[in-house]
């Protein structure tokens, strides 16, 4: 299809914009097509919180048993701090390239460009994971609804498997493609799904709790929301670090914010609202699980490793039965196939700033003339998420399953900078008032210190190969060397950009001294 270029050109203003001599650009997008509560609604969705369940539910037991709840409150601490953050630098600067614009305006045209590289790689790598979790779910909830095994068993033919997760990341890219209305309309629907199917299996694991149906069953003690009660610091870093995984996605409401009503202050809103449904339902969840059957490691527990690492499939049947169960089943693909086309979002409005400031290639900085979105970086977010799932899963499921948890090191990389960007851009600030100091500086920089801390013992326990899949090069941990090496990969394309674009890494196209963009209600 037809793209228009809307860069501007030296001399030139764009619509809304500072001066394009180093000023922050409008981008062409279309503005005001999501309110709060559809941009709360993405940013929930993009987090994904029953596949994040399924997934993470086990795994968190494992390693730090009852106190799941506490830990999932431990990982919230962090991200609500730099949430604040987020909200503090969207209303002074409601630019679609959220964290890399603002690192850059903090700290400088490199530090910003490895920010961006971060985001964009995390969401790569968290697109395809989506991809494969949706196309498993799809053929196993095929193989319920007629019940045949042989169906169901689709999903182990690496053909049939890459070829179904092909057409749902198509499906995903067109609808992203078409902007923010049809991703609002799609959303209401999958997000309240989930929603009201967790509440579905939260009351009925209470009453099976309180039936005594299972031996494993468990009394709710306010000791489960403690978190210093975890046996050791090895233990409680590894489940806050899954933790901050399930939170993961939230910003999603802030890269949105060109095209947002009000988008100085609903954006930072939509993304606490987001932030408190997220955190409510996770405790309510594991609380209500953890009732249930018990984060043991035998039956139903929890903690079980045969089932881990799909809680809900092993819960689906005895906490909901046999026809309410399939409800959970629905809830994990809507809950994946919601997410990868919302993740589309951060990565696609990423690649469309970092362009409009000639931080990429120009091509990627062309917007739809119809849909008004970044057509361009959209497809190319779809083809690339495309290419790594296929070649990741001829190559190596270990390798796959490596990259995965490498993902952790991404997170924190970038958020931490975003929170520390926000002290020291309102740095002259602080002083003002107890409320400037606190929402600008204070809470920030803490949860960028609590991320960095992640960040370190994460990077320190990937050099072990027993990290991740168990594999290793050359004695190092295969998801030390994965997340090392695509971090290293963001210098090399920012050395080869910086060849071809000089202007924006000497400071000329986006300073430190710009004022921000001024949107009118």
């Amino acid at each position: 299809m037809t793209q228009l270029d809307v860069r501007p050109r030296a001399g030139d203003t764009a619509p809304g914009a500072a001066p394009a001599d180093g000023g922050v650009r409008g981008k062409g997008l279309g503005g005001n097509s999501v309110g709060l509560m559809g941009s709360a609604v993405i940013g929930v969705s993009t987090v994904a919180p029953v596949y994040c369940l399924t997934s993470t539910l086990g795994s968190t037991a494992g390693e730090v048993g009852v106190q799941m709840p506490a830990v999932f409150l431990a990982g919230f601490l962090p991200m609500l701090l730099v949430a604040f953050a987020y909200r503090e630098l969207n209303k002074a600067v409601p630019d679609c390239g959220t964290s890399f614009t603002w690192t850059v305006k903090a700290f400088g045209p490199r530090v910003g460009w490895m920010c961006g590289w971060g985001l964009v790689i995390a969401t790569i790598i968290v697109l395809s994971n989506l991809a494969g979790v949706a196309t498993s779910y799809f053929w196993l909830l095929a193989g319920e609804i007629t019940g045949s095994e042989s169906i169901a068993a689709l999903d182990d033919s690496k053909p049939v498997h890459i070829l179904t997760c092909l057409a749902l990341i198509a499906v995903a890219t067109a609808i992203s493609y078409r902007g923010m209305t049809a991703t609002k309309g799609v959303q209401y629907a999958l997000v309240g799904l989930q929603l009201v199917v967790l509440a579905v299996f939260v009351a009925m694991a209470v009453q099976k709790a309180g039936s005594g149906e299972f031996a494993s069953s468990l009394d709710f003690s306010w000791s489960w929301l403690n978190p210093f009660a975890v046996q050791s610091f090895a233990a409680f870093t590894a489940g806050l670090s899954l933790s901050i995984f399930m939170f993961w996605g939230w910003d999603a409401c802030l890269t949105a914010n060109e095209e947002t009503v009000g988008s100085e202050k609903t954006p930072g809103r939509a993304a606490l609202i987001a932030m408190v449904v997220l955190v409510g339902s996770y405790l309510a969840t594991g609380v209500a699980a953890q009732m249930a059957v018990g984060s043991g490691d035998s039956g139903l527990g929890l903690a079980n490793p045969e089932t881990s690492d799909n809680v809900f499939a092993a819960l689906a049947g005895p906490v909901m039965g046999p026809g309410l169960g399939i409800l959970l089943f629905v809830a994990v693909l809507a809950s994946a196939a919601a997410s990868l086309q919302t993740t589309f979002i951060p990565v696609a409005r990423t690649v469309l700033a970092m362009s409009s400031y000639e931080a990429l290639p120009a091509s990627y900085a062309r917007v739809h003339p119809r849909f008004r979105t970044p057509g361009r970086a959209t497809v190319m977010a779809g083809v690339a998420t495309g290419v790594f799932y296929t070649v990741m899963t001829l190559v190596s499921e270990h390798v796959l399953v490596d990259t995965i948890y490498a993902l952790g090191l991404m997170i924190c990389f970038y958020y931490a900078l975003t929170a520390f960007a926000c002290a020291w851009y309102f740095r002259a600030d602080l002083t003002r008032s107890f409320r400037d100091l606190a929402f600008k500086g204070l809470f920030p920089v803490v949860g960028g210190l609590l991320l960095t801390a992640v960040f370190g013992k994460t990077l320190y326990d990937m050099w072990d190969p027993a990290y991740g899949s168990g594999s290793a090069v050359l004695g190092v941990g295969s998801v030390f060397v994965i997340g090392v090496g695509l971090l290293l990969l963001g210098v090399v394309l920012m050395l080869v950009m910086q060849r071809r674009s000089p202007a924006f890494f000497r400071g000329e196209i986006l300073t430190k001294e710009t004022p921000a963009l001024v949107v009118e209600d």
